[in-house]
């Protein structure tokens, strides 16, 4: 299917609203929920009996009624939505941060499960698996030569822990098909992608997300960050859209002063909940920089607000994406669930990020986010629109504004030229991978004997990857032309050869090395 440019931010922005649906709410004690006036279940029950007892065609009940509470929902705000069961069991994995599995990064490639790297410690890595391996049978069901559907696969690999799966493999680099028996086991999905050092001062945590386990991953890489002597830290929320207001606090508690204000939050009734910082944080002096971008929402504008509202640390890139809702989760027996918002939350100055929606125009919502190419706000910070009237203080007096987003002190445009912005979703896709995947995959000597240090100067000075990705990219249908922005998607492609030849910390190297927010932060 060919991707015209012109659909591309469209596209991206569609992806974009899904990950702040998934990502973007907040968990707040389970308590019983009222569904309404009993004359209105009354009458959805008798309707629905009477479709199914009497309706000319035989219906599956249960579509109408996901159609139908879908219909409700959308008649509220953007994030309150209904979630079927197929996708409600991979939002949770997410959310809980660990499934149980053979612990495998893959894709179809030419309608074969292509492994690109089978996860660290995990358990087929454990049993052998290798970067590269087909997996052509998990024990005597197909996986190749067919499209098959993710539910479909993932509940051939994944399974009850220490139950076991036969898989049987062509290695290409030994030219052999082989049997591998996999004891399934519990696979960690990290929310903190990476904790390393700027310079000998500076530390860097990558958050993608903020799932159960969040709170713990950074508090481990701070103090792991903290052994080698950091004085300053810079935490990047870019893309983030959000998850458990719980993990943001608890990071927020790490860096603020006992008693100091992080968030409060306002529900229908009037009734206002505010959480303190405690005295316990590890990080409560030394430089903060947060890092954030149109994509970053919900509990990464949590964090944002507090570090700024307080004059804590200085927040660097483009306007967030403004979503100040609360939502309370509610689970159906089918697996399904309804996220309902039940509160507005302030950061500490008083400020609702919450950027403007009408009542069932979800469309326009998220929208908004697209118009941010076409307004040029993207590329120049006074074209930020911000309304005078929602002015707020923060702890020393500095003006904030509300109503759309965290602003930030430090504006960085985006890296790609202005109208080309959607090389800016492809190169946050999987695309880059996929391209070094089957590069690696064809010349599998192509690095073997290089170190990091002499792989880089190679790829600064040739350019026949670069080459090769914009044909990879017409190839597949997308019509982008990279010649204005040469040295961004060359830093791209080198950082995605680093993970996948020398690991995750490699790539971080170089991706943050030419990077222009990071560059502000290394200025001040």
């Amino acid at each position: 299917m060919k991707i015209e440019k012109t659909y591309l931010p469209l596209l991206f922005f569609s992806c974009v609203a899904l990950g702040i649906v998934i990502g973007g709410f907040i968990n707040y004690p389970t308590s019983k929920t009222t569904l309404g006036k009993k004359y209105y279940k009354t009458k959805l029950n008798k309707l629905l009996d009477f479709i199914d007892n009497e309706y000319v065609d035989d219906v599956k009940t249960d579509s109408i009624v996901d159609v139908t509470v879908t219909n409700i929902l959308a008649n509220l705000d953007p994030h309150s939505v209904y979630v079927p069961p197929s996708e409600q069991s991979s939002i949770s994995e997410s959310m809980k941060g660990d499934f149980v599995g053979i612990g495998v990064n893959f894709y179809s490639y030419k309608d074969t499960i292509a492994v690109i790297k089978p996860i660290e410690n995990g358990p087929a890595e454990k049993a052998g698996i290798k970067e590269g391996d087909r997996i052509l049978y998990a024990d005597n069901f197909q996986l190749f030569g067919k499209k098959l559907k993710n539910e479909v696969l993932f509940s051939k690999l994944k399974g009850e822990k220490d139950s076991e799966v036969l898989l049987t493999v062509y290695r290409k680099s030994e030219n052999k098909r082989l049997k591998v028996r996999v004891k399934r086991d519990v696979v960690s999905i990290k929310s903190v992608d990476v904790a390393i050092l700027l310079n000998k001062t500076t530390g860097y945590i990558k958050i993608n997300r903020f799932a159960e386990t969040t709170g713990q991953e950074f508090h481990t890489a701070l103090l792991q960050l903290k052994k080698s002597g950091i004085n300053s830290l810079v935490i990047d929320l870019r893309e983030n859209g959000g998850g458990f207001m719980e993990m943001a606090v608890q990071i927020a508690d790490e860096l603020l002063k006992d008693k100091e204000l992080i968030v409060f939050t306002k529900n229908k009734k009037g009734t206002i909940d505010k959480t303190y910082a405690t005295e316990d944080g590890d990080f409560e002096s030394g430089r903060v920089s947060i890092l954030i971008d149109e994509n970053s929402a919900s509990a990464s504008e949590i964090l944002a607000g507090a570090i700024q509202d307080n004059d804590r640390g200085t927040i660097y890139g483009r306007r967030s994406f403004g979503k100040g809702l609360v939502q309370r989760e509610m689970d159906f027996d089918d697996g399904s669930a309804v996220r309902l918002t039940i509160a507005r939350y302030y950061t500490p100055s008083g400020r609702s990020i919450q950027k403007h929606y009408k009542k069932g125009d979800s469309e326009d919502y998220y929208k908004e986010s697209e118009n941010r190419f076409e307004s040029g706000e993207l590329y120049e910070k006074g074209k930020i629109k911000i309304a005078d009237s929602l002015k707020f203080k923060t702890k020393k007096g500095r003006i904030v504004y509300g109503g759309g987003g965290i602003v930030p002190d430090v504006f960085v445009p985006l890296e790609v030229s202005q109208g080309n912005e959607s090389l800016e979703y492809v190169l946050q896709t999987g695309v880059v991978g996929h391209f070094v995947f089957e590069q690696l995959d064809q010349n599998p000597k192509a690095f073997q004997v290089l170190n990091m240090e002499q792989f880089q100067i190679q790829m600064k000075k040739d350019t026949f990857y670069l080459k090769q990705f914009q044909k990879y990219l017409f190839k597949a249908g997308i019509d982008l032309n990279l010649t204005k922005n040469t040295e961004v998607v060359n830093r791209y492609i080198t950082a995605e050869f680093a993970r996948q030849l020398f690991g995750e910390n490699q790539y971080y190297q170089i991706i943050l090395k030419d990077d222009n927010m990071i560059k502000a932060v290394m200025k001040k």
